[in-house]
């Protein structure tokens, strides 16, 4: 009993330098895929989000929904439709989108979360907007040009109400869903990996974590041993030149890029069905999945003005 007693004490030991490291650091979560389907990964996952709240850290959680999403959508009548990836989102659709991520998705987590023992607040339109941005439009050849309807890229972020809940000791969870600054009565669907990368610019977080469904960036992704723990941005483009990064992890890569360009420390891509993979990634010397930084001796690419926003 005293060895299981001493193994514990150990851990905790283990962890206290990176208690220290990351006190009142900000650490932006991306929460979406199967690991939302599935209610015990769910439930380790916000419990370690608690826990990194009450060692005094900054978590913020950024979530998407689209298998939950998709099932609303067909409930309805529906046929969700893809462009490129990305779901085409008319106004009917868009209506869903808002509803189930803010007001089903969102509520759920803030409620687990408080079950936990922790505290949560939604940001989105229902409450406090904190994602503007503008419609997205991608290129089809030259000359053609795509229209994806109500989807989005997050331009400008409000950080006061972000920083103002952490520094009460509050998670903020925030919908990936971004009000049109062309038009403020409208909603974009945002795509929640950018909109997580943009979060965690406007924060300069030490950290920005993908949870994904995979253990990280596999060089092959039939082979789990095939794990690659560390890359820097050359080694990350090489990857996707040859093919090995590639689909929905795409996004991903060049979020986390575009991220520790703009200041963000570590980027991290991990399996969120691990049980409590978030604090195996965050406190242990091995980690769990792959971790993304710049190139030693290179410095990010910081604006000399601190980022309440990402207008240009």
């Amino acid at each position: 009993m005293h060895e299981e007693a001493i193994r514990k004490a150990d851990v905790l030991i283990e962890a206290l330098g990176y208690f220290r490291k990351f006190h009142g650091k900000y650490t932006v979560i991306k929460l979406g895929g199967s690991v939302m389907e599935e209610p015990e990964s769910l439930r380790a996952l916000l419990v370690d989000v608690v826990f990194m709240q009450t060692i005094g850290m900054r978590p913020v959680v950024v979530h998407g929904g689209g298998m939950a999403i998709t099932a609303a959508m067909e409930r309805a009548g529906l046929q969700a439709r893809f462009v490129l990836g990305r779901r085409y989102t008319d106004d009917a659709a868009l209506e869903i989108v808002a509803r189930v991520l803010a007001e089903e998705i969102n509520l759920d987590i803030t409620q687990h979360i408080h079950k936990f023992g922790g505290r949560a607040a939604g940001l989105h339109h229902k409450t406090t907007q904190c994602l503007f941005g503008q419609r997205l439009t991608l290129r089809d050849g030259e000359n053609g040009v795509i229209d994806l309807g109500r989807v989005g890229d997050v331009t400008e972020v409000d950080v006061e109400p972000i920083e103002n809940l952490c520094l009460a000791g509050v998670v903020p969870v925030l919908p990936s869903l971004a009000e049109d600054l062309d038009d403020e009565t409208k909603l974009l669907n945002v795509n929640a990996d950018t909109a997580a990368a943009a979060v965690a610019r406007a924060l300069r977080a030490e950290k920005l974590v993908f949870l994904t469904d995979t253990a990280g960036i596999l060089r092959d992704r039939s082979e789990p041993l095939s794990l690659i723990p560390s890359l820097d941005p050359d080694g990350c483009r090489a990857l996707i030149a040859a093919g090995v990064i590639d689909r929905g992890m795409i996004p991903k890569v060049e979020a986390a890029l575009a991220s520790l360009e703009a200041g963000v420390r570590k980027t991290h891509i991990i399996d969120g069905r691990v049980r409590h993979s978030l604090l195996l990634e965050m406190f242990t010397e091995s980690g769990v999945g792959t971790e993304i930084t710049l190139a030693t001796g290179a410095a990010p690419v910081v604006e000399t003005r601190r980022v309440a926003a990402l207008r240009v």
